[in-house]
């Protein structure tokens, strides 16, 4: 815990170790490389350097850099570039610049790809060839859309848009229906449940004025959403959630959301990422399901991936295609690639997952220094879950939970992987309130937030890999003493 506070806090302490990370959190290795290289042209000395998925992104990076900074003194100087290939944007090294253009690309997808880059440092013979992986050797697109399209009833190839990670699915999802529904001045987007902390981001940043943006903490408590719906129901583009939510793991009525969504003319966006589209079957209650790839698909936790698709039974789903598909940022070839390599083990492995996933709950459950715990068949959304479950199996592999005594005490001696990631082969456990909201974690301001959304500061979220159960248990055990 001392390093997990250590990283939140930039300390040198800590920093210096980590070398590698989540790539939306932490700029990857190759990444850096090629920035570096760039700067010693003359036209990017003495400036910080963002490499893009794409020229597009670069150009609205750019922008939106523009814009925080309008008004401001002395001027940031911002170059959107093209070098060979290399798009992105160089300005005035400062930090607060620094921090506003990392937050964009974090938030909607936008750094350029790892594999993408170590091959630009092929070409420039800065590295000699590209690191040896398993590859898929037949159509990459084709094997990843045939092991998805059974999960999508009713889903045409035209509905199905592969992107470079699941944020960039959701920001596709959220600016077309955003630019789609401000036509009829509808432009009030609700927030159902605590969300995933760059799904809030986007909310918060990108509605417009602070009114634009509604929150209902509660997933299960449809009534107040009903509220929110008849006094603005006019002006509401969206309605976004998780099915389950990302930590707390609750379920909605899904097909009482749906109804309420349609008969006020408001898009549904659902999330199945948590437990995946492999547990869930809810494209027919959405008008756009988006969902990451990087959790269960990419199963050795080395590719970034997501999907946006239509229903194509909304309303507006040909504006909706035509518009997810210029906003999406495509798989770069080599991730497809390597996608596909794995993406056929997806039900083996989410067999395993889901088989061990009661067993560790019931554990904890039991457990008299366990608190609480929270997985897809806690009592209080089950019902909606199973409603929604495509086997009463499908229970996916997340399970949060709470202590009764010191978190170091358990966390620092716990022999389990220790990471933010989940749906890989590998469990792995996380402090998730400090490594997603640390600003709420460490302040009393921040913690009375938590506290209103049903969340303790210490939670924890477990995420089960494909080892023998009694292992898993077994470290758990070892550490709850």
């Amino acid at each position: 815990m001392k390093a997990v506070r250590g990283y939140e806090e930039k300390d040198p302490a800590v920093s210096r170790h980590l070398t590698s990370g989540y790539p939306r959190f932490v700029i990857h290795p190759f990444a850096k490389q090629l920035a570096e290289e760039l700067g010693k042209e003359s036209v990017f000395k003495g400036r910080k350097i963002w490499l893009t998925s794409s020229a597009r992104i670069a150009q609205e990076l750019g922008d939106f850099v523009r814009r925080s900074e309008a008004g401001k003194k002395p001027g940031s100087g911002i170059h959107v570039f093209d070098d060979d290939g290399l798009h992105g944007v160089a300005h005035m090294d400062k930090p607060e610049l620094a921090l506003q253009a990392k937050l964009y690309l974090q938030h909607v997808g936008g750094f350029l790809s790892s594999r993408e880059a170590e091959d630009h440092l092929v070409r420039l013979g800065l590295k000699r060839s590209v690191h040896a992986e398993k590859a898929f050797a037949g159509d990459p697109d084709a094997q990843v859309r045939r092991t998805l399209r059974p999960l999508l009833p009713g889903a045409n190839p035209e509905d199905i848009f592969l992107t470079n990670s699941g944020m960039n699915a959701f920001f596709a999802a959220f600016r077309s229906v955003s630019e789609l529904q401000a036509k009829r001045e509808r432009t009030i987007w609700i927030q159902l449940g605590w969300l995933y902390l760059d799904t809030i981001a986007i909310l918060k940043k990108f509605t417009g004025p602070a009114s634009n943006y509604l929150e209902v903490s509660n997933p299960l408590n449809l009534q107040a959403l009903k509220q929110i719906f008849a006094e603005k129901g006019p002006q509401i583009a969206g309605v976004v959630t998780e099915l389950p939510t990302n930590p707390l793991i609750q379920t909605p009525d899904v097909a009482v959301l749906s109804a309420l969504c349609r008969e006020h003319g408001a898009k549904l966006i659902l999330d199945p990422s948590v437990n995946s589209a492999f547990s869930v079957n809810v494209l027919a209650h959405s008008d756009l399901l988006i969902c990451s790839l990087t959790k269960y698909t990419a199963s050795d936790g080395d590719v970034m991936a997501g999907v946006v698709v239509i229903n194509p039974a909304t309303d507006d789903a040909a504006e909706l295609r035509r518009r997810v598909a210029n906003f999406r940022e495509p798989l770069y070839v080599r991730d497809l690639t390597r996608l596909a390599a794995q993406i056929g083990e997806t039900e083996e492995v989410v067999g395993k997952i889901q088989a061990s996933t009661p067993q560790v709950a019931a554990f904890l459950e039991k457990h008299k220094k366990v608190k609480e715990v929270y997985w897809a068949l806690r009592p209080e959304s089950r019902a909606n879950y199973l409603a929604i479950a495509r086997t009463p199996q499908s229970v996916g592999g997340v399970i949060s939970f709470t202590l009764r005594g010191p978190l170091e005490a358990f966390y620092d001696p716990l022999r389990l992987a220790k990471g933010p990631s989940f749906g890989m082969k590998t469990t792995l456990i996380c402090p998730f309130m400090y490594l997603a909201h640390y600003d709420l974690v460490s302040t009393p301001e921040g913690q009375a937030e938590l506290k209103a959304h049903g969340l303790e500061p210490d939670l924890l979220r477990l995420c089960i890999g494909t080892e023998p159960v009694d292992q898993i248990i077994a470290a758990l055990a070892e550490a709850l003493g």
